[in-house]
């Protein structure tokens, strides 16, 4: 039997996004006879360690606060981390994971391979913070350096490539979805629906994400302010990291807007119960997506999306659902309505062929071993 190799993946941080679950994703189904997954958080435990070391793998913290830029002391914890267990491989997700991954891999003890993974489109460095655009320029710099960039989206490899990012040793692999855990469910759909106190036929539109100036939140409600006008029985539930009451400025702007039959439930951790419970699920991200979960998972559980065309968005949900321009909600809220007066049977076919396409495309055991046949090329090749 060949060596079980040790496989160390460095992220920013592991509360709820995408990401953190396709990364979660990933190790729920990686090999444990050929590979022996670890997971090395740069910031503090956040929401997913419980889950992922319920999986058999462990998680080691670092101590990074959230916005800081790594310190030599947060430096040094990582780099003692790696040379205590001395993993065969490194991946890196997200900017700041894999700038870490490739530190670690030049001063740790043992030479190792370095696979980056990149969740993130750019539609313009401007709309960037100041850190991410610096560790972006960074990245072109060191990344012929790595075995292996892999981008979640065709979009998002061509515009890294554009900045300068190598293309000698760049791959596309998209997030993957569990067609197990993400199906229909009228079980999950009524236990949801009582939750909220709603009946079968109401009809719910959902956004789930964390909330954070590319997700647009705005977007998505002054389209249901729109909506609301000619469909005012309609409900929106939203969910995710500080999308609840408590946050003053969603706040604010659902008064402001006049909207009723607004649901803010906050994180969660039940989204497969959640997704199957929504009519239309949508993502109104202005920037930087590249392929959001929340697609996958709604066209997975056979629930139509209305995406805007950001990242590989627009590819991904293809004719299974609405792809719209960014920043715009009058087209939002007009592609909302073009589901909700489909027939029961036209928008049940829309789900289905949703659903399809995920089986043919986005199905986890494929991208899984993808990963792992990335992981033995590289591993060969080092």
């Amino acid at each position: 039997m060949a060596k079980k190799l040790l496989t160390a993946h460095i992220i920013t941080g592991l509360y709820t996004g995408g990401a953190e679950m396709m990364l979660y994703n990933l190790l729920s189904k990686t090999n444990r006879d050929r590979f022996n997954p670890m997971v090395i958080s740069l910031m503090n435990r956040g929401t997913l360690s419980d889950r992922i070391e319920a999986l058999g793998v462990p998680v080691y913290t670092i101590g990074m606060n959230p916005g800081q830029v790594p310190n030599p002391s947060i430096l040094l914890r990582l780099l003692n981390t790696i040379n205590h267990y001395q993993p065969d491989l490194l991946q890196g997700w997200m900017y700041q994971g894999n700038i870490a991954a490739w530190f670690a891999s030049i001063f740790s003890y043992k030479k190792v391979p370095v696979v980056w993974d990149v969740q993130h489109s750019i539609t313009g460095l401007k709309h960037e913070k100041k850190m991410t655009q610096s560790l972006i320029k960074f990245g072109v710099g060191v990344s012929k350096s790595v075995s292996q960039v892999v981008f979640a989206s065709g979009n998002s490899k061509a515009q890294h490539e554009a900045l300068g990012y190598n293309k000698n040793n760049a791959c596309v692999i998209p997030n993957g979805f569990d067609i197990s855990c993400f199906k229909p469910s009228s079980e999950a759909r009524l236990k949801f629906r009582n939750e909220l106190g709603l009946s079968d036929d109401a009809f719910l539109i959902g956004l789930i994400c964390r909330y954070h100036p590319m997700k647009d939140h705005n977007n998505f409600l002054e389209a249901a302010a729109i909506l609301q006008k000619s469909h005012p029985d309609v409900h929106y539930v939203l969910v995710g990291r500080q999308v609840d009451w408590k946050n003053d400025a969603l706040r604010q702007r659902v008064k402001e807007l006049n909207l009723t039959n607004i649901h803010l439930l906050g994180e969660r951790s039940d989204i497969s119960v959640i997704t199957p419970a929504l009519d239309i699920a949508s993502s109104s991200s202005a920037y930087g997506e590249a392929f959001p979960m929340i697609a996958g998972e709604a066209m997975s559980c056979a629930v139509p999306c209305v995406v805007t065309d950001v990242g590989d968005s627009g590819w991904a949900v293809a004719d299974t659902g609405k792809v719209v321009p960014p920043r715009n909600p009058e087209a939002l809220a007009f592609a909302w309505k073009q589901i909700i007066e489909m027939s029961p049977e036209a928008r049940k076919a829309l789900g289905e062929s949703a659903r399809n396409r995920v089986l043919e495309l986005f199905a986890l055991d494929t991208v899984v071993n993808k990963f792992e046949s990335l992981y033995e090329q590289v591993l060969a090749q080092y």
